[in-house]
């Protein structure tokens, strides 16, 4: 009975683009490896590698002869390398970072199978490659979890004592949690964010959609709640779960982060140069947790820095992307810095956020329903 429940809580995360978008070829002339179906970029490199468990991962790493960090970006649970290769590339552009973005065992042409312990194993073999193979350090690292992608980066970030930073896009308390009301955190649960937050020690951001209709704003709040070292959060107003990136305060807002950051040094006890009140980022929040109807958690009291549940007539909100989201998304936003003459970016349009947006806005990040549960019940 154990096994089956587990089984079936597994069944829930992982739903890998099929077919996939893009395969792995090997260059005649050179003998590199490259991806298929995506444009090719000679400040791109892409990889196989091994992981522990035996599997051989792809994974790809973008260069930014400016930058001073590196980015480990964990993607969504419907998503693989071949859609997110246009977002890690301007993200590096705008962000200034080198960034290695990995499909976990059985996603793209990663081998093996999706699971809970596989994905811990992928991201250890990422952030080895790049210590190995690039020589980064770990304290030059700043670990990026996306939806289900923050399972792996917050059970790493746990684990290591000099990381840099952390950034939770879209995150999950747990598995379990996002479709049931559970209190508690059961053997069988994967993903236990909510227990794992409390052991990092870096500085974490926390972005996440007010409108989020596949994984509710409150675990993004509690998980913050829940962070020792907190940055001021971003909850993206009307935002859902695979639109954020269009919104032109995302971008804005990782950046300042990604820039108070490389200002912070190495310094773990002091403040972090450039983050706004602690107490103002508490009272703004536009985030309250869904009816039980909807599945999702009831939040716990406030002694144990949960958020009471605002009860709702509906089941389940619809995403408030509007057309004046659209419109917002558009508007151009002065964008100052360049991008420090980097190789095969020159277009003056790569530095400003509207084009940002506007790559973001034809690019397929995940599948609304990736959480959806079978039909069995637990």
């Amino acid at each position: 009975m154990g096994a089956i429940t587990s089984s079936m809580a597994a069944k829930f995360a992982f739903f890998p683009p099929n077919p996939p978008s893009y395969e792995v070829a090997v260059e005649a002339a050179t003998g590199k490896l490259k991806m298929t179906e995506v444009a090719e970029k000679e400040n791109v490199d892409v990889l196989k590698v091994k992981t522990k468990r035996g599997n051989e991962i792809v994974a790809v790493y973008v260069k930014n002869p400016a930058a001073k960090l590196t980015l480990l970006y964990s993607h969504g649970n419907a998503a693989d390398l071949g859609q997110m290769y246009d977002l890690f590339n301007e993200l590096s552009i705008h962000l200034r970072v080198n960034l290695m973005g990995y499909d976990y065992s059985g996603y793209g042409q990663s081998t093996g199978k999706p699971n809970e312990q596989n994905t811990y194993a992928d991201i250890e073999a990422a952030i080895k490659c790049l210590q190995e193979t690039y020589g980064v350090k770990e304290e030059d690292i700043i670990l990026y979890g996306q939806s289900v992608g923050s399972g792996p980066t917050l059970d790493l970030a746990s684990r290591l004592s000099r990381l840099r930073a952390v950034v939770l896009h879209s995150p999950i308390m747990s598995g379990l949690r996002v479709m049931y009301p559970v209190k508690h955190t059961y053997w069988f649960d994967i993903f236990k964010n909510i227990d794992k937050i409390p052991l990092v020690q870096c500085p974490v951001l926390v972005i996440h959609g007010t409108a989020d209709d596949v994984v509710d704003c409150s675990h993004g709040k509690q998980l913050w709640d829940l962070c020792k070292e907190k940055y001021e959060p971003l909850w993206v107003k009307g935002g859902n779960h695979c639109d954020l990136e269009l919104y032109p305060e995302y971008i804005r807002h990782l950046k300042k982060f990604i820039t108070a950051i490389e200002k912070s040094g190495h310094a773990r006890n002091g403040s972090i140069p450039s983050l706004d009140s602690i107490d103002s980022g508490r009272s703004s929040i536009d985030c309250q947790p869904r009816q039980s109807t909807d599945q999702r958690e009831k939040s716990r009291s406030s002694t144990d820095h949960r958020e009471k549940p605002k009860l709702s007539t509906d089941r389940r909100d619809k995403s408030r992307a509007s057309t004046d989201k659209r419109e917002r998304s558009k508007k151009s936003v002065d964008y100052t810095e360049k991008a420090n003459n980097i190789t095969e970016q020159p277009e003056k349009a790569r530095n400003s956020i509207d084009r940002f947006g506007d790559m973001m806005r034809s690019a397929v990040l995940c599948n609304i329903d990736c959480f959806k549960p079978a039909a069995t019940k637990i």
